[in-house]
Order: structure tokens, then C-alpha cells, then sequence
């Protein structure tokens, strides 16, 4: 997810995407001749797909998140920066003057110089066996520009003590992006140390002008990330400082979405140089082996 929620209250609604894009996006939405998925050899390889949203009508399954956010993040989530069209799902990120609440639900109010999206699915998955196999996959083209903070990530409440799971955070760039993942026993205060959890992934493929399939695959001991199918990274709890991922094995976890602007994924950000762009996702779709 993204980074660094320290001090975060006990709310259910915490729990959506952040969205943070603006119309400076200079790929179109085809999808063609982009990697794709092959179900067919995941239901050889004992897979059984579980859901499933291909954005063509609406966002039912999904909650939106309205209010600002955390990690210093500068965009104030709404609904209008989430549009589907042609069976894609846009997350834009836009400058532009709006009042709101800091979170949701939230009575205080602050100004902010930007907007984006944020949402987060309706239903919650975790293995619930120690031989269970959980593949949480989505088909995204990434927001490009200085500033942008695009996430993949699934999480539970109270955070983080059902565990947080980063598929793929970016800061704008074409060729790399970060997983990770957090756990605490505690509400609000993580255990687990970023220097150890956290891994850039550098690719040679365009993330932003190209869509990509970006994966997590999460067992009782381990989660292992791909990238269109080819795994980049593995976290195994027998390793050192991964010794945390046993702890939120079948703490059920939501699947979010978002486009943030600025915050803690950035050293010194200067917002006068932030450049806005969309985020774009194709499907999302949740495997399970028994």
C-alpha cells in the first residue's frame, strides 16, 4: 500500500485507494498487443479464479473514497476523477482548488491544490489454510510524471495489524517501481523495517506507456511478486526481517487502488514541478488454490 500510516486511527473506510492523476497522459487506452493474462495455464496450475472485474459498467464492487488522505500526501480524493470508459478504469489525477475533509467521515477541513482517486474493493480475501495459495492480480498502465504515486496494494483493519501488501507503488517513473509489505500488532504502529521488506524493481518495459499484469502470490510463509507473469521478487518469512508474514496469514485484507500525489515515497518533493497524469487499470481479478 502506501507508505508509512503511522499514528492511524481504527477506521473501516481507511481502507480505499488513493487516486491521484491529471489529463497529461500521452499513451492511449488500447489494449491491445500489451501482456496479458494466461488463465488457461493457471487453471492447469491448480488456480481456480475466485473474482473478477473488467470495469465495463460501474464501480458496485468497490467503496470511493472521499477526503484526504495520509503519508503528506497533497490530493483530495473524489469521485469525480474515476471515469470508465471502453472497459478501462481511469484514475486522474488533476490541479485543481477544492475544500474538504481531511479523511473521511472527518469534521475538519483543509484546502487542497489538488485532486485524484481512490477506491477499494467491497470484499476482503486472505489463505485461510497453510497450504492455500492467494493470487491477487490487476492489468494497469502507470501514471507517468514527477510527483505521481500510483499503488496496487491490499490491506485489513485495523492497520496493520491484518497486514498490508504492496503489488507495486511508483513514483512516475517508465522502468521501475517498489513492493513491500507492513504488519504490527498494534493499530497504527508497524513492526516491520522498510530498509529489510522494501524492493525497487528495475524493468527494461515501458510501466507507463504499456499496460502490465502486476501480482502478488500470498501463502502462510511467503508472498511472491510478478511482473506479466515472471517473478521479480519473493519474500520468504524464514528469511531475515520477513519473519512477519506468518503473523497476518487469514486476516482478510481489501484490494485498493489509487493515484496519490506527492507524500513520504519522495525526498524533498517540490510541488511546483509535480506533472499530473492518469492511471490506468484493465481488470482485476483474484485466484485461489485450495
Amino acid at each position: 500500500m502506501l507508505h508509512y500510516k503511522q499514528a492511524l486511527p481504527l477506521l473501516s473506510w481507511l481502507l480505499m485507494l488513493l487516486g491521484c492523476s491529471d489529463g497529461n497522459d500521452n499513451t492511449d487506452n488500447s489494449t491491445s498487443n500489451d501482456f496479458d493474462l494466461d488463465e488457461t495455464a493457471l487453471s492447469v496450475s491448480g488456480y481456480t479464479k475466485i473474482y473478477e472485474d473488467n470495469f465495463s459498467s460501474d464501480l458496485s464492487n468497490w467503496n470511493i473514497w472521499i477526503g484526504g488522505a495520509y503519508n503528506d500526501e497533497l490530493q483530495f480524493y473524489q469521485a469525480n476523477n474515476l471515469t470508465i470508459t471502453n472497459g478501462i478504469l481511469e484514475i486522474k489525477a488533476k490541479q485543481e482548488t477544492v475544500t474538504g475533509p481531511v479523511l473521511p467521515d472527518s469534521d475538519e477541513l483543509s484546502d487542497y491544490d489538488y485532486t485524484s482517486g481512490r477506491i477499494e474493493s467491497d470484499f476482503e480475501i486472505a489463505p485461510t489454510t497453510s497450504t492455500q495459495k492467494i493470487r491477487i492480480s490487476a492489468r494497469i498502465k502507470l501514471a507517468e510524471g514527477y510527483g505521481m504515486w500510483p499503488a496496487f496494494w491490499s490491506y485489513g483493519d485495523p492497520w496493520p495489524t491484518h497486514g498490508e501488501i504492496d503489488i507495486l507503488e511508483a513514483t512516475g517513473g517508465k522502468n521501475n517501481y517498489v513492493t513491500n509489505y507492513f504488519y504490527g500488532s498494534q493499530p497504527g504502529i508497524p513492526l516491520t523495517n522498510d530498509d529489510i521488506t522494501s524492493e525497487e524493481i528495475t524493468t527494461s518495459k515501458n510501466l507507463t506507456g504499456s499496460y502490465h499484469v502486476y501480482e502478488v502470490i500470498w501463502t502462510k510463509n511467503s508472498l511472491t511478486y510478478l511482473l506479466d507473469g515472471t517473478i521479480v521478487a519473493v519474500k520468504q518469512a524464514s528469511e531475515p526481517g520477513q519473519n512477519y508474514i506468518p503473523e497476518f496469514y487469514a486476516k482478510p485484507q481489501h484490494i485498493i487502488l489509487n493515484l496519490a500525489i506527492g507524500g513520504t515515497m519522495f525526498n524533498n518533493l517540490d510541488p511546483s514541478k509535480v506533472k499530473t497524469s492518469s492511471m490506468y487499470i484493465d481488470w482485476v481479478k483474484v485466484f485461489r488454490t485450495e
